[in-house]
C-alpha cells in the first residue's frame, strides 16, 4: 500500500501536491532537535544537508522503497528523472543545488517541495515529509519573519486529517516546552494523530531519564512516543558511519537500567517498523475516500477545461467564430425570455427586470398623477374665460376643456419616455450579463461584441422614442369625447345637480330635526306638560331668493336681478366725465368666484379626470408594447444577422479569436492536473484488481 502512495505522490507532484490529502508522515521539530538526524538513521545513509541557521528550506518528500536484499542503494529526484544518484553525497548537493535554485542562497524558505525517493533493502516502505525546522532568531540576511513564515509552512501541511505528526524533541530539554508538540496541539489537540519522537536520551545529565515523558505522563499522546539516539555533530565530524551510530544505540538502550525495560519504544528500527504500521493502517482507512476525491476532482476539472476551450489549432477559425456568435445570440434571448440555463434566486435578472420595470414603475408613476394637482381654480377659471372670447357663455366651453385636457396628457411623455430609457439600461446590462463561458477567453471578440450590440440598442433608440411621443401627440391631435367611457357635460351636471341635492336634503332634516328638539324642551315644563300658549313648529316653505345655492344662478334669472336691484347712485352733472383704469400687461380674473364660475370649474375637473383616465389606461397599454416591439423584440430578432454581417470577416479572424495568454495558461494547467488525476486514478484501480486478484 506505500508504494501505491508513492506511486500517487509522482503523479501528482508535477501539479503540486496539494491536490489529493494523501496520507503521509509530516516531520516537525525545532533546529537541533535532531529531526535531519532521525530521518538520516531511518534511511541508514547520510545524504541531507547540513550546516548552521535553517539548512531544510523547501519541503523535502522523502520517499523509501524496500528492495531485495543484496541489491545497490540509488536515489531519484522527480525534478530530474531517470537520473540516478548512487553517490548519496551527489543527493546532498543536489539537494542544496535545488533549494538554492528556488529560495536564492539567502535562506529565505520556499514551499513548493523537492520530491526524493530513495531505493535500499535497509529500509521499510515509508512516505515522509521533511519540513524546516521552527527558529526564533533570523540569521544572516533571512527575512525578518522567517519564524512566521516556517510556522505557517509547518501549519499548511499538519492541518490535513490525513498527515500523521512526527514531533521530534530533544530529551534534553523541557517536553512542555516542545515548540513541534505546540504546533501540533493547534492542530491535533486531542493527540490522535502525533507521534512523539524523543532524541538524544544519551545525552540526558546523570541519574535522569525520559520514562515519564516516554509513558505519556507528561504530555499524553494517542499515538504514544519512541525514543532515539542520534550521532552528536562530533561524531558527524569524526565520520562514524550510521550503521555503527545504530550499533551504539542498540547497545545504549539494552544496558541501561531504566530502558531496557521499554525496547518496544526505543531504538530507530522500532521507529521504522512503526512507522511503515502507522502509514499502512491510516492508508487503509483513508483509500476509499482517496478514491472519491479524485473521481469528483476529475469531473471538476474536465467540467473547467470545457470552459477553456480547444486549443486553437484544433479547430477550424471561421466555424468557431460562427458558433460563438450564435451561442451568445441564444443565450441574449434565453436571458430575456426566462430561459437562461442558470436561473438565480437571490435577485431578479434579464427580461424579469423589464417586467418589473413596466408593472411596479412604470404603471404606478402613471396611476399617481393627479391631473387636476396642478391646476388651481384660478388657472381653470382663466382658461374658461380666454375660451369664450369677448363674449360670456352660458355654459362651459368644450375649447377650455380640450385646452386643459391636453395640457395634463403631455404629462404622461416623460414618464413614457423615462420607462424607455430604463428598459435600454437593461438591455445594455443584458449584454454584459450573458455567461458564455466558452467565449470567456477571447477577450477581444467579448468587447466587440458588446460594441455591436449596444451599436444596435443605440440605433433603436430614435424610432422608440419618436414612437412613444407620437402616441402621446395621438392622444392630443383628437379629444374623443365619445368615448363610451368618457363623463360628458350633461352626466357630470346631472352628478352635480344629485350631489348637491342630496346634501341640501340632509342639511334640511339635520336642521328640521335640531328646531323640533328645541322646541320638545321649550314646550314641557318640570311635569312633562305643553307650555300655555304653546305653537307647535311649522316647516315653512323654502324661500328660492333665500336659499339659492351655488345653482342659484340657474333658477332666479331676470326675476332675480329685478328682485334685488341695484340702487342707482346720482351723480352730479359736473362729475359725469369718468376715466378708466389703464389695462396691465399681466391680466388675472378677479380673485371672488361667483356661483356659475364654481359651477363651471367643478365639471371642468370631473370631465378632466374622466378623459384623462381614459388616455392613461391607454398609455399604460401602448407604450411597453412600443418598447418591446420597437427595442426589445427587434433586437432579439435582428441580433445574431447583425453580428455575423459585422463580426464574420476573415481578416477578422485571427484578431478576434486571439486567445488571452492567462486562458492558454489555466488550460494547460488544468490538462495537467486532468493527466495526473487520471494517473492517480489508474493507479488506485490497478491496487483494487491486485487485492481482487488476491482475494480469488
Amino acid at each position: 500500500m506505500i508504494p501505491v502512495i508513492n506511486k500517487l505522490q509522482d503523479a501528482c507532484a508535477t501539479v503540486g501536491s496539494e491536490v489529493l490529502d494523501l496520507p503521509q508522515l509530516v516531520v516537525v521539530g525545532s533546529q537541533s532537535s535532531g529531526k535531519s538526524s532521525v530521518l538520516e538513521h531511518v534511511v541508514g545513509r547520510d545524504f541531507l544537508p547540513r550546516g548552521s541557521g535553517i539548512v531544510t528550506r523547501r519541503p523535502l518528500v522523502l520517499q523509501l522503497m524496500q528492495t531485495p536484499a543484496g541489491s545497490q542503494e540509488y536515489g531519484e529526484f522527480l525534478h530530474i528523472p531517470q537520473k540516478r544518484f548512487y553517490d548519496f553525497s551527489q543527493i546532498r548537493e543536489e539537494i542544496s543545488r535545488e533549494t538554492d535554485r528556488v529560495t536564492g542562497k539567502n535562506k529565505g524558505i520556499s514551499a513548493l517541495s523537492i520530491n526524493l525517493r530513495i531505493y535500499s533493502p535497509r529500509v521499510v516502505n515509508l512516505a515522509l515529509v521533511d519540513l524546516p525546522g521552527i527558529t526564533k532568531v533570523p540569521v544572516g540576511d533571512q527575512p525578518t519573519d522567517i519564524e512566521r513564515q516556517v510556522r505557517h509552512m509547518i501549519l499548511s501541511h499538519i492541518e490535513k486529517p490525513n498527515a500523521i505528526i512526527l514531533a521530534v524533541t530533544a530529551a534534553n530539554t523541557d517536553l512542555a516546552n516542545s515548540d513541534a508538540l505546540k504546533l501540533a496541539s493547534k492542530v491535533d489537540p486531542e493527540g490522535k494523530r502525533t507521534l512523539g519522537i524523543i532524541t538524544k536520551l544519551d545525552l540526558m545529565d546523570k541519574g535522569t531519564d525520559a520514562r515519564d515523558a516516554l509513558m505519556g505522563k507528561i504530555i499524553r499522546l494517542r499515538l504514544g512516543y519512541i525514543g532515539v539516539i542520534n550521532r552528536s555533530q562530533s561524531d558527524i565530524n569524526e565520520g562514524i558511519a550510521i550503521s555503527d551510530a545504530i550499533q551504539h544505540e542498540t547497545e545504549f538502550f539494552d544496558n541501561h537500567p531504566t530502558y531496557r525495560a521499554m525496547r518496544n519504544q526505543l531504538g530507530t528500527e522500532v521507529l521504522s517498523k512503526t512507522l511503515n504500521r502507522l502509514l499502512l493502517k491510516h492508508i487503509r482507512d483513508t483509500m476509499p475516500d482517496i478514491r472519491q476525491k479524485i473521481n469528483s476532482q476529475l469531473a471538476a476539472k474536465h467540467t473547467e477545461l470545457a470552459k477553456y476551450g480547444d486549443d486553437m489549432g484544433a479547430r477550424e477559425k471561421g466555424a468557431l467564430l460562427l458558433s460563438l456568435l450564435q451561442k451568445f445570440a441564444n443565450d441574449f434571448k434565453d436571458a430575456i425570455n426566462g430561459r437562461a440555463q442558470e436561473i438565480g434566486t437571490n435577485e431578479l435578472q434579464g427580461g424579469a427586470r423589464i417586467s418589473y420595470i413596466f408593472s411596479e414603475n412604470f404603471m404606478p408613476r402613471l396611476a399617481a398623477i393627479d391631473p387636476t394637482e396642478q391646476l388651481s381654480e384660478q388657472d381653470i377659471r382663466t382658461a374658461i374665460k380666454n375660451a369664450t372670447g369677448s363674449r360670456p357663455a352660458l355654459f362651459v366651453s368644450e375649447a377650455s376643456f380640450e385646452l386643459l385636457v391636453r395640457k395634463q396628457i403631455e404629462r404622461l411623455e416623460q414618464p413614457s419616455v423615462q420607462c424607455f430609457d430604463l428598459v435600454f439600461e437593461e438591455m445594455i446590462r443584458i449584454t454584459y450579463q450573458v455567461d458564455n463561458k466558452e467565449m470567456q477567453r477571447f477577450r477581444v471578440l467579448q468587447d466587440r461584441i458588446v460594441e455591436v450590440v449596444t451599436d444596435l440598442l443605440r440605433s433603436r433608440r430614435p424610432p422608440t422614442n419618436v414612437m412613444i411621443r407620437n402616441l402621446i401627440e395621438i392622444e392630443t391631435a383628437y379629444i374623443n369625447t365619445a368615448h363610451p367611457d368618457f363623463v360628458g357635460g350633461t352626466r357630470a351636471l346631472e352628478q352635480m345637480f344629485e350631489k348637491v341635492r342630496k346634501e341640501a336634503e340632509e342639511r334640511t332634516q339635520r336642521r328640521m330635526h335640531q328646531q323640533q328638539v328645541m322646541q320638545n324642551q321649550a314646550s314641557q315644563g318640570p311635569s312633562g306638560n305643553a307650555q300655555p300658549g304653546y305653537q307647535p313648529y311649522q316647516p315653512q316653505a323654502a324661500d328660492p331668493q333665500k336659499h339659492k345655492g351655488p345653482f342659484g344662478f340657474l333658477f332666479g334669472g331676470k326675476e332675480a336681478s329685478k328682485r334685488d336691484p341695484t340702487p342707482p347712485r346720482e351723480v352730479p352733472a359736473y362729475q359725469q366725465s369718468v376715466q378708466l383704469t389703464q389695462m396691465p400687461s399681466h391680466l388675472r380674473p378677479s380673485a371672488e368666484l361667483n356661483d356659475q364660475e364654481k359651477l363651471e370649474i367643478e365639471i371642468i375637473r370631473r370631465i378632466l379626470v374622466s378623459y384623462f383616465d381614459i388616455v392613461r389606461k391607454n398609455v399604460l397599454d401602448t407604450v411597453p408594447k412600443t418598447i418591446m416591439h420597437f427595442l426589445v423584440n427587434y433586437t432579439m430578432e435582428h441580433l445574431q444577422a447583425k453580428l455575423v454581417s459585422e463580426l464574420y470577416k476573415e481578416d477578422e479572424f485571427d484578431r478576434l479569436l486571439e486567445e488571452d495568454e492567462s486562458v492558454a495558461l489555466k488550460r494547460k494547467e488544468c490538462a495537467a492536473m486532468i493527466s495526473a488525476l487520471t494517473k492517480a486514478a489508474r493507479v488506485l484501480n490497478d491496487v483494487r484488481d491486485d487485492v481482487m486478484s488476491a482475494n480469488m
